[in-house]
């Protein structure tokens, strides 16, 4: 036996009891934050803006470790990238499989694919949730929406993202629309020497 313990079970077996606790931290904290911002601020509406601005923060943030993980994935168009934001993005940091679909045209964004939805069907940030009655507007998975709008930008896809479907409220599923806006060329900031 070891000092730090009688456990004869092999490492690995330990991992997911551990990686359960994680995601069982980070919705509750996530819950307590909610139930804060919804004291602290009037509206509902001024919640789901607070929620979708901090979700952006962080998703301009995890771009970096994402796309310097993600081996192989390229996000040269808006197809691409919304598919690994399904594929990549969703497995690696809420450990769910998603799916992109519905994908269609819009007139603002030019050639190409510029809108399609995200579908999941679970959803860690939702476990333990009731909405009480009253919040029934609260859009509780905005911050999901503002990562992923967040993460596009820094790599200059401007998009809109709406939850048009939420298991919280009632639905079948989970689904988040991405809309492109514009996508900015890339700019390097030096200058070649020819």
């Amino acid at each position: 036996m070891s000092a730090r313990g009688a456990s004869n079970a092999p490492r690995g077996s330990q991992l997911p009891a551990q990686e359960k606790v994680s995601n069982e931290l980070f919705t509750l904290t996530y819950g307590a934050m909610v139930r804060q911002l919804l004291h602290d601020f009037e509206t509902v509406e001024e919640v789901n803006a607070e929620l979708d601005a901090m979700g952006a923060r962080i998703g301009s943030r995890l771009v970096d470790d994402f796309l310097a993980n993600a081996q192989g994935v390229r996000c040269a168009d808006f197809k691409s990238a919304a598919d690994s934001v399904a594929r990549v993005g969703f497995r690696s940091l809420l450990g769910v499989t998603a799916r992109v679909g519905a994908w269609s045209e819009t007139s603002d964004a030019g050639s190409g694919p510029s809108a399609c939805s995200i579908y999941f069907e679970e959803n860690p940030i939702t476990d333990f949730v009731e909405l009480p009655r009253g919040l029934e507007e609260l859009s509780y998975c905005n911050v999901l929406c503002g990562v992923i709008r967040g993460a596009l930008e820094q790599i200059g896809m401007h998009v809109t993202v709406v939850v048009v479907k939420d298991m919280l409220k009632g639905a079948d599923g989970n689904e988040l629309r991405l809309t492109l806006k514009e996508h900015a060329a890339e700019t390097y900031p030096f200058k070649d020497d020819d």
